[in-house]
């Protein structure tokens, strides 16, 4: 299976979300890397998959309590 990016916008803003959500993507199947740029205004989150589909990191990200939704390629 090849590595794909995904990029997401989300309402993770600060370094307690981050780590609110660390643990659901540190234990979703499939994410190899992801990180989350506080910095930019959408708070974008860059996932690296090795399997996990674009829905899937979706649904880990609300099951954790926030907000998110593709980045238009």
């Amino acid at each position: 299976m090849e590595n794909k990016e995904f990029q997401f916008k989300t309402n993770i803003n600060c370094g307690g979300c981050v780590a609110s959500v660390k643990p659901h993507l540190d234990n979703a199947e499939g994410v190899c890397h992801w990180t989350v740029d506080t910095t930019d205004k959408d708070k974008v989150l860059t996932v690296k998959s090795t399997g996990i589909n674009e829905q899937e990191v979706i649904e880990t990200v609300q099951k954790a309590g926030f907000k998110i939704e593709p980045v238009a390629q």
